[in-house]
Formats: C-alpha cells, sequence, structure tokens
C-alpha cells in the first residue's frame, strides 16, 4: 500500500492514479481552473474563508462554489447562477426546499421543537407507523437516528446481539457511510486505506457489479458471486448478517435471482439480511422501498438521506418484528433520536410522493430517460454503457479502442456541463452519476440530457 512521507504526496498520487471513489475529487487541477475561470473575486473570497475554518477532507473542503438558495430541481449560487442539480447527495426526492415540508417544520416549529430522551412525541410515533405500513413483510419495528451511517451502526448493533456471531460479510466497493464502523463493512479505498485496525470479522466478497465480474459471466449472470456469499457464510459458520445495498449506487442493478439466492443463503446458514437503501428508499427507483424489485423481505432495512425532506438530517432502522430482542441495552440513544421537527418533515415527505403520485411519475421518466441515454449511446463512441433504474441513472465513458476508462474525460464533461447549468458528480472514476430530484419535469430532464450531448459533441470535435 502507498504510504505518502508527505501530506501534498498523497496529492500527487490520487491524481496520477485518477483514483476511483464515491465522488469526484477536490484536489483535481480540473477543479481548480474551473474556479479561477468562472468564479468572481467575492465567491472566491468566501471559499478561501470557508477553506481557512474547515478541516479539509478530499470529498469536500476546499469546496467548489457558494450556493445561496435551493428550490425544486436546482440550485443557485450566490453570483445568481442557477444549476440542475442531478447530484443533490441523494436527499432530494420531493425537490428542495419543499413547500410541503417546509410548511410542516414551520406548524411543528410553532409548538414542540424538541424532544428530550425518555420522552416521545406524536410525529415521531406517526412516522414510525408510516414507515412500518409501507415496508415490506412485517419490517414493522423502527429506530431513528441522525444520519444514515449512525443508522447502519445501530444495525449491527442488533446483528450482534440477536445472532451472538459478530462476523459479517459485505461488498469490495460498497459504501455506508464514513464513520468508523461503517467503513469497516463498506469498500471505497479512499474511506478505508491508512485508516488503521478496522472492525474484526468484517470479510468482503465480489460485489454483482455488471462489468465488472470476478467470474466474466459477460451479458447473462450466472449468479456466482451469490454462490460466493453462500460459500463464505458456510466456511466461516458463525457469520452474524449480509450487508449490502440493494442497488449500488453506480448504478449496479443486480438481477432479480441474485437476491433471491442471498437470501435463501442468508436463512441456511443463519444469517442476517440487512440492506442499505440510504441514498435510494422513498421512490428513487420508481418503488417506495428499492427491495420491492426483488421479492424478498431483508431482516433490516436502513434509510436515510431524502427521510429528512431534503432538509432535515434523519435516518432509520427498519427491523422484523421478531429482531426486537434488545430491550435491556442501547442501540442508538441518539439525542435527535425522535426529534418531532425531522419526524414531521419525514411525513410531509412522504405523504406528498403518495399524494403526488410520484413513484409512477418516477417509473415512467425513468423509462423515458433510459431510452433517451441508449440513443445517445448510439450517437458516442466514448459511451460504454448506460445503466438506468428510475431516476437513477449512469453513464459509463470508456476508450472505443482500448477499453479503458476515459476518466480525464469524464472529469472533462462534468466541469463543462457544470458551466452550461447542470450539476452532477463522478463516480468510479468514468461514470457520470445522474440523480435529479423525484419532482423534475420531462422538459428539464431533456434539458440536462442536451447539456450532456453538446458536452460529448464538444469532445468529439477535439
Amino acid at each position: 500500500m502507498y504510504r505518502p512521507n508527505h501530506p501534498n504526496d498523497s496529492v500527487v498520487k490520487i491524481e496520477e492514479e485518477h483514483f476511483q471513489t464515491e465522488g469526484d475529487l477536490n484536489t483535481s487541477s480540473r477543479r481548480a481552473d474551473w474556479k479561477a475561470n468562472h468564479l468572481n473575486e467575492h465567491t472566491k473570497q468566501l471559499l478561501e474563508e470557508d477553506e481557512r475554518y474547515f478541516l479539509h477532507q478530499s470529498l469536500s473542503t476546499p469546496c467548489l462554489n457558494v450556493l445561496k438558495s435551493c428550490n425544486g430541481p436546482y440550485i443557485e449560487d450566490i453570483e445568481g447562477r442557477q444549476f440542475l442539480d442531478f447530484h443533490g447527495n441523494w436527499v432530494h426526492q420531493v425537490g428542495f426546499s419543499n413547500p410541503a415540508v417546509v410548511d410542516a417544520i414551520t406548524k411543528q416549529l410553532q409548538t414542540l421543537s424538541f424532544c428530550p430522551r425518555r420522552y416521545t412525541n406524536e410525529p415521531a410515533i406517526r412516522l414510525a407507523e408510516k414507515l412500518a405500513q409501507l415496508a415490506p413483510g412485517d419490517l414493522n419495528k423502527v429506530l431513528f437516528a441522525p444520519g444514515g451511517a449512525l443508522a447502519m451502526g445501530m444495525a449491527l448493533k442488533l446483528a450482534r446481539t440477536v445472532t451472538g456471531r459478530h462476523k459479517t460479510i459485505s461488498m469490495w466497493d460498497s459504501f455506508h457511510g464514513a464513520s468508523l464502523d461503517a467503513i469497516s463493512i463498506g469498500g471505497e479505498a479512499i474511506f478505508r486505506q491508512g485508516i488503521g485496525p478496522l472492525l474484526p470479522g468484517t470479510e468482503h466478497a465480489p460485489p454483482p457489479n455488471p462489468g465488472e465480474c470476478l467470474w466474466e459471466c459477460g451479458s447473462k449472470c450466472t449468479l456466482k458471486c451469490a454462490d460466493y456469499i453462500e460459500y463464505v457464510l458456510r466456511k466461516e459458520g458463525d457469520v452474524a448478517a449480509v450487508i449490502a445495498e440493494t442497488v449500488r449506487s453506480i448504478p449496479y442493478i443486480p438481477p432479480v435471482d441474485y437476491w433471491k439466492k442471498v437470501r435463501a443463503a442468508c436463512d441456511k446458514y443463519g444469517a442476517l439480511l440487512i440492506l442499505d437503501e440510504i441514498p435510494h428508499a422513498l421512490g428513487r427507483t420508481g418503488t417506495m422501498f428499492t427491495v420491492e424489485h426483488y421479492g424478498i423481505v431483508p431482516d433490516m432495512l436502513v434509510l436515510g438521506k431524502g427521510l429528512g425532506g431534503g432538509i432535515f438530517p434523519l435516518a432509520a432502522l427498519l427491523v422484523r418484528n421478531h429482531l426486537d430482542a434488545a430491550g435491556d441495552r442501547a442501540l442508538g440513544h441518539y439525542t435527535h433520536e425522535k426529534n418531532p421537527v425531522a419526524c414531521s418533515a419525514a411525513l410531509a415527505a412522504i405523504e406528498y410522493i403518495e399524494s403526488e403520485n410520484v413513484l409512477t411519475h418516477v417509473e415512467e421518466l425513468g423509462a423515458y430517460a433510459l431510452n433517451r441515454l441508449m440513443e445517445m449511446k448510439q450517437r458516442h463512441a466514448l459511451i460504454g454503457d448506460v445503466r438506468g433504474i428510475g431516476l437513477m441513472m449512469g453513464i459509463e465513458l470508456v476508450h472505443p479502442r482500448t477499453g479503458e476508462k476515459a476518466g480525464k474525460e469524464a472529469e472533462e464533461i462534468m466541469y463543462t456541463a457544470l458551466a452550461k447549468g447542470l450539476s452532477f458528480k463522478i463516480t468510479k472514476g468514468n461514470v457520470l452519476l445522474l440523480v435529479p430530484a423525484l419532482t423534475i419535469s420531462r422538459q428539464e430532464l431533456d434539458h440536462a440530457f442536451d447539456i450532456i450531448e453538446s458536452c460529448l459533441l464538444e469532445l468529439d470535435s477535439e
């Protein structure tokens, strides 16, 4: 493993390898060029102040720009430029500043703004009830936390408690949060490398990623990746849980039989199945929960991101009835566990999704989007693959002659698109990840795709 002798050495090494990570790095020279050419002095001054006071880390500070407002599918910077936001940190299922969510928050602030531990409140009870009603199977028990990584930590503790085991199987390349326990089960190198000892017993398996399959299945999955999980479960014999994202947020979309086979293997060897839907539950894939596409019920389901209506940080752990077996210890015990304002925001967001038929909109618009992306692929040799489920879409760029990842080109397109009014992120080094607000119109979606295609045409002409 590379171990830098000087802090700046790590930056050089990362740029040389075009580090494959969850997001585009802020150490990129292309980012520096964009900031130099597109920001005025006032914005640059604010960014310098931000950089001065905040600890630096590779996926955020130093920052790209300074925002002034957000509304619907848009964000706006302090210079008055508006961007269609196809990133949004995955929180904008119902759009930014959704009036129904803002109204619910405002009303709740007038009465009960905080709920001390040992007490409960009606918004928290109603939200737990609503999630239990919506979730598949008997996922009827709920705990809340201020963030997804914390909810994942509660799931890990509960799995240890109810099974009496501590080992886990999770996936390489996965992401479950940035806390120490979450990166132990996660598989992103940028979070794990050089940190020191992680949780013991955290086994990792190859993920069901098309195009990167260890067994080179080709166009038809043979489910050997699921067989491998069963093999590890059998050989270890004492695994507490298999933990994975239902759909990897690249997106990589496993075949239906994959999760059915993993579910059966967990049942056979006494392991729990914990599915992480922190980014994409609540409608992103066209169903309220992504696991509904697979016809199984996990033992635990972890939600987050958009649960707080794009305003409040809130996550939830949903658990099957028979796992309510840790009443003698604290699994979460978080200060804002049952925050009434956050719970009111979540209730309003869910009610909006239901009343405005957002799931149907996502299903229809997602099918349209995937067709447009496929047409785009036919016109541009740089596009190696397009993938999508609902309004979670990815454009994978590869060099047509060599098949190698087109990382520099992906970055060029991202910053060119930003100058044209479209914001998104790169993942895996060469995938344009497109995640708009679920409330986006077809016209706005077409406009975003037109921007991307214009950026591709500019590359083609060079």
